[in-house]
């Protein structure tokens, strides 16, 4: 496992986090659960941002305060997309100031910045951990990237493009070549449960992903969307990307997948632990909860899932955590249970 996983998050008045939070994370794997609009999205964006600025730094000697200042601004505003740095500080009256700091296990220090509702593109460095990050962030959007990888991040860094930079940063990491696949290695066993789903494998020629299956061999765009994102998954683990060390941060990997896809996900992601990723993942499936939850009470193998719950008190965000989803009070699962009182109301018609 990967010896500097994300151990806490301080983070106030960021986005429409308006309180002062302290969160702490499990070495493993991490559910983030709220209804749309609570923030789900924002902390696992703002995680990995932080997250990608102390990797991308590969020499402890440009861990100076003038330097992160510039990246750290770069990043959340190509990560976020906001007209200028202040948008992202909570919205209130007067002048606000957001506070973010994140530790890594093993580092003395957290890196810890602020900005203010007029920054621009100034971002304030408080404190440096005192070596970078060497595991990598990956970060998958909702949408799949297979169909629109090809000459994608070439388009990226010469136009102005309507996504922001997790697509791009996720692009430059599926070109990179796959590792040699030996039966029962790491690699073999995390992929086991996606290529039961796909039927198949996935490579790549000329820049294009294809899914090959014993009826055929069929282009990436023309496979399902779901399947897609499947496929993505594949392709990083495949590549070495996703083993043995990393981060892995997932918002709603529910869209487009049916229960049997999301099955594979849960699997597929316990297994990715097991070999030593630390995952994040955002959702609001009471399928995909219920799974995990299954999981890590009859799998002995699968330890340490940590929960995140969300929800929205009028213009308020309240942040409760616990190790399983009995630990939160309803009110935190109004979206599962709406999910389960349809799904009853379907069977009783």
């Amino acid at each position: 496992m990967t010896t500097e996983v994300i151990s806490q998050l301080d983070v106030q008045r960021f986005g429409p986090f308006d309180k002062d939070y302290e969160l702490t994370f499990e070495p493993s794997i991490n559910l983030i659960v709220g209804d749309n609009g609570t923030g789900k999205s924002q902390l696992l964006k703002l995680l990995y941002s932080c997250t990608a600025v102390m990797h991308d730094v590969t020499d402890d000697s440009e861990l100076t305060k003038s330097n992160l200042q510039k990246k750290v601004a770069s990043k959340l505003l190509g990560v976020f997309s906001p007209d200028s740095l202040g948008r992202l500080t909570n919205r209130q009256r007067g002048r606000a100031k957001a506070v973010v700091g994140i530790s890594y296990a093993g580092k003395k220090q957290p890196l810890r910045f602020s900005f203010a509702t007029n920054s621009k593109t100034e971002v304030k460095v408080d404190a440096i951990p005192e070596a970078h990050v060497d595991s990598t962030p990956v970060f998958l959007p909702s949408r799949e990237l297979m169909s629109i990888f090809p000459g994608f991040v070439s388009l990226y860094d010469s136009r102005q493009v309507a996504f922001d930079e997790t697509w791009r940063d996720t692009c430059n990491l599926l070109g990179r070549a796959p590792l040699r696949r030996t039966p029962g290695s790491d690699v073999d066993r995390a992929l086991q449960p996606i290529m039961g789903i796909l039927g198949g494998k996935v490579d790549e020629n000329a820049g294009r992903f294809y899914l090959h299956r014993d009826e055929g061999t069929f282009e990436m765009p023309l496979v399902a969307e779901g399947l897609r994102k499947l496929a993505t998954i594949y392709r990083l683990v495949q590549s070495g990307v996703l083993l043995n060390s990393g981060f892995l941060f997932w918002d709603e990997p529910e869209a487009n997948l049916n229960p049997a896809s999301q099955k594979a996900i849960v699997q597929t992601v316990i297994e990715l632990a097991k070999a030593g990723v630390q995952v994040f993942m955002g959702t609001h499936s009471a399928y995909l909860l219920r799974q995990f939850d299954y999981e890590s009470r009859h799998n002995k193998a699968v330890t340490g899932i940590g929960y995140t719950a969300l929800r929205r008190t009028g213009t308020s965000i309240d942040i409760a955590q616990g190790s399983s989803l009995s630990d939160f009070d309803e009110e935190y699962l109004q979206t599962l249970k709406a999910e389960y009182e349809q799904t009853e109301l379907l069977l009783d018609e």
